[in-house]
């Protein structure tokens, strides 16, 4: 039996700053949100907190811990598994650090309940650039990455590394997600560019957009090497019927 209530996946590292307030606020919205942290073993307790608060809440808390820092990637992969095999119909995904408004959810989920879209993206560049206290150099290397990816794959979603999603479980069913093998910004570009060469509709809403406060970035050169890389091996898969 599907379930209404939407979910939504939350990797965590090192968030403990940060968890608390961004569930009290998911949990604060009309649409009954349920949420489902996937736990990289935080040094910093991150998992204990949200054991806790999942005592107050245990219908509409959930807690993966894993062994330790295994990337952003199989945390989603392993949270979409949880969700699909748990019966939700809309299946979202946000950052833990503040960088994505959680009232922005029910913005997002919207067009997926309406039939409008299968995968509806928060976007930082759609009509405009919206956010707020990165450098120049940050968001040149995030616009140009986007520039990149459209050139070469095909795709018309302006932003293609988004991480604030709301899937129908439809898009992530048709997906091989045992074969999908990204981390960071690739990730995001590898679930967008299949979906949309299997036919889904995918919508961006706008958003606002602003860099964590507290904790530190898990941006690195690796993850900026690993998208450049794989738009290319996405397109030649794609040529040769390989996805």
């Amino acid at each position: 039996m599907q379930k209404q209530h939407p979910i939504v996946i939350i990797p965590t590292f090192n968030e403990a700053e940060n968890i608390g307030s961004v569930i009290g606020q998911v949990l604060s919205l009309p649409l009954s949100f349920r949420v489902l942290v996937v736990d990289d073993s935080s040094p910093d307790g991150t998992g204990d907190l949200v054991e806790a608060l999942k005592t107050e809440h245990p219908e509409r808390i959930h807690l993966l811990r894993r062994a330790g820092k295994l990337g952003l990637g199989t945390a989603y992969i392993l949270g979409f598994q949880y969700a699909l095999e748990h019966g939700y119909e809309l299946i979202c995904e946000m950052d833990a650090d503040m960088s994505h408004n959680p009232a922005d959810l029910e913005r997002i989920v919207a067009p997926v309940i309406s039939g409008e879209a299968d995968l509806a993206i928060g976007s930082r560049y759609v009509n405009g650039v919206r956010i707020i206290n990165w450098p120049l150099s940050r968001l040149m290397l995030s616009y140009s990455a986007g520039m990149y990816t459209r050139a070469i794959t095909g795709i018309r979603i302006q932003d293609v590394t988004a991480g604030f999603k709301c899937f129908h479980r439809r898009v992530l069913e048709a997906i091989d997600l045992n074969a999908v093998r990204s981390n960071g910004y690739s990730f995001q570009i590898e679930l967008n560019f299949k979906a949309w060469k299997k036919g889904f509709t995918l919508v961006e809403v706008p958003i606002i957009f602003t860099e964590r406060t507290e904790g530190r970035s898990k941006m690195s050169k690796a993850i900026v090497r690993e998208a450049a890389w794989k738009v290319w091996e996405l397109r030649i898969r794609s040529i040769f019927g390989r996805l």
